[in-house]
């Protein structure tokens, strides 16, 4: 029993066991540190407007926090100098760099388009040469990865987002339809109106609607009065089927002799035949009598 006593003595008091312990202690201690570090900045990132909700910005924190970590290791447990470590390290480090020039591009690039907020989650961009529109997900520390309205995710490079022209879109849940109506000026108003209110019972039936359905005019033209028709919906990703229900609800509201029957309102009105000519219409009696 004594011997057994003395063996694990000698095993506890080993040095080899002792910088084991103090390297799992450290390590231990890192890690608590770090979830708690990067959770708070989590909650940071989602209630401040100074900076946007990247993963790159966590992910530079949990590096820091593991650096610093490693750091406390070397020193405490294996009695190095940091200092003079980062000295000698200082044309290695600059190797190193070389080889990873495209990682440290792309890196510099995140940084660059979240601390500039050129982009940050939620944005509806279309980049520029290459074409590629949809919503932005995340920008972490080599990619920025965009959803686009069928669901395919595209990434791309950091270095990209800041050499290349991004342009910023209107939100997809913000529709705009352009339209053209060829009634006559007396009832433009009316017609607007009435697309106003088919739109927003075709559009009810698919999504919640954040901003009901208007119609503004910006023109005359040839074809007649061009305008828009814009709504804002709850849910982007219904974006879509949005669309399609409007543009079906209004379309008969759009040509002149589409917009008298829609209206229901056809008795002694005015209406264009084959030819573009306007023709009246008699009521059903009178043609009876004759």
């Amino acid at each position: 029993m004594p011997n057994l006593l003395d063996i694990f003595d000698k095993f506890i008091h080993a040095d080899w066991f002792n910088t084991l312990l103090g390297v799992v202690i450290i390590c231990a201690i890192t890690f608590v540190v770090a979830r708690i570090t990067v959770a708070f900045m989590r909650r940071v990132l989602n209630k401040t407007t100074l900076l946007p909700s990247s993963s790159i910005f966590i992910n530079l924190v949990r590096i820091i926090v593991w650096v610093i970590g490693i750091c406390c290791v070397l020193s405490m447990c294996f009695n190095v100098n940091i200092s003079a470590m980062v000295t000698g390290l200082g044309v290695v480090g600059i190797a190193v760099s070389l080889g990873f020039q495209d990682t440290l591009s792309n890196l510099i690039g995140g940084l660059t388009v979240s601390v500039s907020r050129t982009v940050e989650p939620g944005d509806n961009i279309r980049m520029g040469p290459s074409g590629v529109t949809g919503v932005v997900q995340d920008v972490t520390w080599r990619y920025t990865s965009i959803k686009d309205s069928s669901g395919t995710i595209t990434n791309i490079p950091n270095s990209l987002m800041t050499s290349t022209a991004v342009c910023k879109l209107s939100p997809l849940n913000e529709i705009s339809i352009p339209l053209v109506v060829t009634t006559n000026s007396e009832r433009l108003t009316a017609t607007a109106h009435h697309i106003e209110d088919a739109a927003e019972k075709a559009v009810a039936r698919v999504s919640k609607l954040k901003k009901r359905p208007s119609v503004s005019f910006s023109s005359i033209t040839d074809y007649g009065f061009k305008g828009s028709l814009s709504f804002t919906i709850a849910e982007a990703s219904k974006a879509s089927s949005a669309t399609d229900a409007a543009i079906r609800a209004v379309a008969p509201y759009v040509h002149n002799h589409l917009i008298e029957e829609a209206m229901g309102d056809l008795t002694g009105q005015k209406l264009t035949d084959a030819t573009g000519s306007l023709v009246p219409v008699k009521d059903e009696e009178d043609g009876a009598q004759k």
